[in-house]
C-alpha cells in the first residue's frame, strides 16, 4: 500500500484533496487530528497539547504499518492510504512556536513513512476559521515544508488549482509517479 501525505500551510485544501483523493481511488483516509483537537480546547494550545498531537500522528502510522504487516499475504490491498497532513506539519509548528522539537518526532520523520508528498500550493484564497492563525505568512510556511520534505529526500509534487483542476492535479501527479 502506498502512502500518501496531503500537507501544506493553512487555507490550501489539505483536507478537501485527502477526502475526494480517497473517494476517487476508493482509498481510505486518516483525518487531521490537530483540528479537531485544538477546537475542543477551551483555552490556548501548549507545548503539551502538540506533543498529544504528534504522538497521536505516529500511532496513526503505526497502526496502518501493523496493519500492512498483517495483510502483506492477501492479494486483495488497498493500493493507497491518504493522509491529511503529517508530522512535518506539527515538527516546523514545534519549532516555530517553542524553538525546540521533541525527538521522538524527528525519530519518527528519519523513517520515511510516507511515500509520496502532495504539497498544497498557496493559490487558494485564504478562508479564516477559529483554529487558523498565519493567514499572512503562507508562503514563508509553504518554503518551510518544501525544505523538510527535501531534507527527508522524499519525493513531493506542488499541487495547484482551483476546484477539480487541483483534485486532477494532484491524480495526475499521483499516477505519473507511480506510473499507473
Amino acid at each position: 500500500m502506498y502512502k500518501i501525505a496531503v500537507i501544506g500551510p493553512e487555507s490550501t485544501g489539505k483536507s478537501v484533496l485527502t477526502k475526494a483523493l480517497a473517494l476517487h481511488y476508493s482509498a481510505p483516509h486518516v483525518d487531521e487530528y490537530a483540528r479537531s483537537y485544538v477546537e475542543q480546547l477551551e483555552r490556548p494550545y501548549t507545548y503539551e497539547d502538540v506533543c498529544a498531537i504528534a504522538r497521536y500522528q505516529v500511532e496513526a502510522e503505526n497502526r496502518i504499518e501493523q496493519k500492512e504487516m498483517r495483510s502483506a499475504a492477501t492479494t486483495t490491498k488497498t493500493k493507497f492510504i491518504f493522509f491529511d497532513t503529517d508530522l512535518i506539519i506539527t515538527k516546523v509548528w514545534f519549532d516555530y512556536c517553542y524553538k525546540t522539537v521533541p525527538s521522538f518526532v524527528n525519530e519518527q520523520l528519519s523513517k520515511g513513512f510516507f511515500d509520496l508528498y502532495l504539497l498544497c500550493d498557496t493559490d487558494l484564497p485564504w478562508e479564516p476559521d477559529p483554529v487558523r492563525e498565519h493567514g499572512d505568512d503562507r508562503e514563508f510556511f509553504f518554503d518551510w515544508y518544501r525544505r523538510e520534505i527535501e531534507q527527508l529526500s522524499k519525493p513531493y509534487v506542488v499541487v495547484q488549482g482551483l476546484g477539480d483542476s487541483r483534485l486532477q492535479s494532484a491524480i495526475q501527479a499521483i499516477e505519473l509517479h507511480f506510473r499507473l
